[in-house]
C-alpha cells in the first residue's frame, strides 16, 4: 500500500483508480487518507451500522460523535459517490466545539420516497427529533425531498445545500435512469468520473477528488446504481413546501454544475443565507474544510439557546 507523495497540480489518480483491476499487485491510498488527521478520525470514531428494517436488508453506516443528548444535531449527506466518512473534517472540527455530528452513508434505495421514508426510521433509532442537514449535490437533493415529504409533520430544523439542485433534468440522464440497475460498475464510475475536471487545479482540489475517487471503489454495483437513480430519475423539489431556514453553499470555480444551476437554487430559494466560497470544486468540505466549518458554525449559531440547538450549550427555549 502507498500514498502519494509530492505536490501535484493535476488530476490522473481517479484513472488509475478506475482501471485498478490492471495492478493488481498494487494498493492506492490518497493523500487525505494517510494524514493523521483522518487517521485519527478513525481511530476515535467508531462506524456504526444500523438496521432499520426486519428483514435487516436495510442498513445505513453511521459515524457520530458529540453530545447525545441534542435531539436536533447536524446530519451530513454524502454525494453520490461519497461514503460516511467523507465528512470526517466536519466531525472533527464540530465536535470539538460541542456540536453533535452525524454522518451517514445510504443503503440501496430505488425511488426517493423509499430513501425518505429509510432516512425517517434511521433518525428515529438515532433519538433525533428533527435534524439540521448538510447535503452534498445528490445529498442536498435528497436533503430538500425529505424536508418537503415530511412539511406536514417538520424533520428538519434547517438546511446547507453545498453544490446541490432542485431537478434531476440537468443531469440528462431521465430517459435511461431506469436501466441503471444492470449497468456493470464500471461502467458506472465512467459515468461519474467523466464530469470531472482534468486540467491544473490547487492541489487541496486535486487530493479532494483522489479521496472521493478512493471512496467510490468501496461502493458496490447495486449502490452506485442506486444512487445514480435517485440522482437522475425525473424529479424536482417543490421549494414552496421547503419552510425551514436554508443556508446556499457553493464555490466560484469550476463544479460538475453550471452557473445555470446555482442560479436556479438562489432563484427557488430567495431568502436564503448565501456561502460562496471562491475556489473548492465539487468537494468544498474536503478541500477548504476550514472556511466550509465556519460558514457552518454561523449558521448553527443562530439556532442556539433554542430547542433547535446542535449543541449542548445554552438553555433550550422556544423559537
Amino acid at each position: 500500500m502507498f500514498c502519494r507523495s509530492g505536490t501535484r497540480h493535476d488530476w490522473s489518480n481517479a484513472a488509475f483508480i478506475l482501471h485498478r483491476d490492471s495492478y493488481q499487485s498494487m494498493e492506492f491510498e490518497s493523500d487525505l487518507s494517510c494524514t493523521q488527521e483522518y487517521k485519527s478520525f478513525r481511530s476515535t470514531v467508531p462506524l456504526k451500522q444500523i438496521v432499520i428494517d426486519s428483514d435487516g436488508l436495510q442498513v445505513w453506516k453511521v459515524y457520530e460523535a458529540g453530545p447525545r443528548g441534542v435531539r436536533c444535531p447536524l446530519v451530513c449527506l454524502p454525494p453520490v459517490i461519497g461514503t460516511a466518512d467523507c465528512f470526517y473534517r466536519q466531525i472533527l472540527s464540530l465536535t470539538a466545539r460541542g456540536y453533535r455530528v452525524i454522518t451517514v452513508e445510504y443503503p440501496v434505495y430505488w425511488s426517493v420516497v423509499e430513501w425518505c421514508e429509510g432516512f425517517k426510521r434511521l433518525l428515529d433509532l438515532l433519538d433525533v427529533d428533527r435534524a439540521h442537514i448538510l447535503g452534498a449535490s445528490l445529498g442536498g437533493f435528497l436533503a430538500q425531498k425529505f424536508a418537503e415529504l415530511t412539511s406536514n409533520s417538520p424533520r428538519v430544523a434547517s438546511l446547507i445545500l453545498c453544490n446541490s439542485f432542485i431537478d434531476t433534468k440537468i443531469f440528462n440522464y431521465s430517459d435511461t435512469s431506469s436501466v441503471f440497475w444492470m449497468l456493470p460498475a464500471t461502467l458506472l464510475k465512467k459515468m461519474i468520473i467523466g464530469r470531472f475536471p482534468r486540467k491544473m487545479m490547487d492541489s487541496h482540489i486535486a487530493d479532494s477528488i483522489d479521496f472521493m475517487v478512493e471512496r467510490l471503489e468501496c461502493l458496490n454495483q447495486s449502490e452506485l446504481a442506486s444512487r445514480l437513480t435517485l440522482n437522475c430519475s425525473p424529479d424536482y423539489v417543490q421549494p414552496q413546501k421547503v419552510q425551514v431556514e436554508v443556508m446556499l453553499l457553493d464555490v466560484f470555480d469550476e463544479s460538475a454544475l453550471s452557473q445555470s444551476v446555482k442560479d436556479e437554487m438562489s432563484k427557488c430559494y430567495p431568502n436564503a443565507r448565501l456561502a460562496h466560497l471562491k475556489t473548492g470544486g465539487n468537494f468544498p468540505f474536503l478541500a477548504r474544510a476550514d472556511e466550509v466549518n465556519v460558514y457552518i458554525q454561523v449558521h448553527l449559531r443562530g439556532f442556539e439557546g433554542t430547542h433547535l440547538s446542535a449543541s449542548d450549550t445554552g438553555t433550550p427555549v422556544e423559537r
